[in-house]
């Protein structure tokens, strides 16, 4: 049952044969076994999880249930969840119970009965790809655990690879879902930005943030789509548009669908191993009748320093609010307000979110802001008109998710620019604002999962995940487990 899709378990709960509570608990019991060495979640409530899966039974006993009532999820430590700690992976929040519920969250627990196991680890403030920076300690990939998850969505990632949750929640700013997907076996999907409401997402960049669901397959992602996405008032950003049904092209057949591979994406700078298994996937798609165009994204390698001006310069805003005055860490000693500030600034956040913070405000000081910020927005329409160009000849472009599988605890984490070059593929993703996913695709000569990327137009998400369906209809990558976890 552990390993059982959304389906699967929404038809144990409605025939009986199971009880969310009962559900509830399978899963939280292994998360009190596994959890210890895996650190994937930071905090759990059961009695809160129990309730709250008593509540979901009583509406599927009343004939009030939907598709995900009773079943239960992950949250990603960056959603503010009344009455749960919501601390970003961070010091400077480390005490702070939220007062009030992320737009996802309510549309996930409250409206859509789904039953919260905890909150997942993540990198501080979403700030790495590793899930090393996380004040509450590295995240193990349950596939190799001296390795990484991938970040800042790795406590999301590990939970659903080491069956701790059948499904996740995830933020994605510059492959944040997608990477970690690659390295642990799952489905993650970044849906176009504005889709999904990001009010009580603790921001990180606002113009990239943007949340997603992570599952072990694609027609799960769809699934928990359904419930994530729509308008939100509160959240400026958000897209008024019509309701869709995400899952409505599961189950299309490919005939006709053009798949553009981007030059860019098949050169030097990607595992050989990656390499191989990607361009199986491109043979496999080609028997499912898709018919492969070649495509030019010729500014797609100028996507990581331009990110790496504008993500610091939005997350430099952004953390200004983190000053020990109003809620969160306030320093223990200091002489004065001005002490405070920096003391507090100091001892509450991290390396990499320091740095961060430097880096942007340095690009936004007076003098700079024309070199740096405002060249990289130009670089960002640029990068943005590539991909409409592309997709006047193709449906869906496809390649790596990341350029190797799974790196070693620590191997990257003296010298950010390689750490930052993790992202090298997804980046542009979030720049153009664009959705994009990652589902499996193999494993290289140590047993790591491989990923491959799959980008779609603004708002085809639903033909994305049926091109991701297809290809997981005819191979079983996305159902393998890691061992030794049972």
């Amino acid at each position: 049952m552990i390993h059982a899709s959304l389906k699967e378990l929404a038809a144990a709960l409605a025939a009986k044969t199971l009880s969310s509570v009962e559900l509830t608990q399978l899963y939280l019991d292994r998360i009190a076994r596994l959890n210890p060495e895996l650190n994937a979640f930071i905090t759990t409530d059961p009695e809160r999880s129990l309730a709250a899966a008593r509540l979901a039974d009583a509406r599927i006993a009343a004939g009030q249930a939907g598709p995900l009532t009773g079943i239960p999820i992950a949250q990603k430590d960056i959603f503010c969840a009344e009455g749960w700690r919501t601390t970003c992976g961070s010091k400077m929040l480390e005490n702070f119970i939220s007062p009030y519920d992320a737009t996802v969250i309510t549309r996930l627990e409250r409206e859509a009965g789904m039953v919260s196991l905890g909150k997942a680890n993540m990198d501080e403030f979403a700030m790495g790809s590793s899930n090393e920076t996380s004040w509450f300690g590295p995240v193990q990939n349950p596939w190799d655990k001296t390795r990484v998850p991938g970040g800042s969505s790795g406590g999301s990632a590990a939970a659903v690879a080491a069956a701790l949750a059948p499904v996740a929640t995830g933020t994605d700013t510059g492959g944040s879902i997608r990477q970690p997907a690659a390295l642990c076996n799952l489905t993650g999907l970044k849906p176009t930005y504005g889709v999904v409401s990001r009010y009580g997402m603790i921001a990180f960049a606002s113009s990239l943030d943007q949340a997603g669901p992570m599952a072990r397959s694609a027609a799960d992602c769809a699934l928990l789509l359904n419930a994530m996405a729509g308008f939100d008032d509160k959240d400026s950003t958000s897209l008024e548009r019509p309701a869709e049904d995400y899952c409505r092209c599961l189950g299309q057949p490919l005939q006709g669908l053009k798949i553009g591979l981007p030059r860019e994406f098949f050169g030097e700078g990607c595992a050989a191993g990656v390499m191989a298994a990607v361009q199986a996937a491109i043979d496999e798609y080609k028997r499912l009748g898709a018919e492969l165009v070649e495509v030019s994204l010729p500014n797609s390698h100028l996507s990581v320093p331009a990110y790496y001006v504008i993500a610091p310069a939005e997350a430099s805003s952004n953390l200004s609010r983190f000053d020990g005055v109003r809620y969160g860490y306030r320093a223990p000693e200091y002489r004065d307000l001005s002490d405070m500030y920096c003391k507090t600034r100091a001892q509450g956040f991290g390396a990499e979110v320091k740095r961060r913070i430097l880096i942007g405000t340095y690009v936004l000081s007076h003098g700079y802001y024309d070199a740096y910020y405002l060249q990289a927005q130009r670089i960002r329409r640029l990068i943005a008109d590539d991909f409409v160009a592309a997709f006047r000849q193709c449906d869906v472009i496809l390649g790596p998710t990341s350029p190797s599988t799974a790196f070693k605890q620590g191997e990257k984490a003296a010298d950010p620019v390689q750490m930052y070059l993790s992202d090298i593929y997804t980046i542009a993703v979030n720049l153009a604002g664009l959705p994009g996913m990652s589902l499996p695709c193999g494993f290289d000569d140590q047993g790591l999962p491989i990923g491959m990327q799959l980008i779609g137009n603004y708002f085809d998400e639903a033909r994305l995940l049926n091109v991701a369906h297809a290809y997981q209809q005819a191979s079983d990558w996305h159902r393998r487990t890691p061992a030794g976890l049972e």
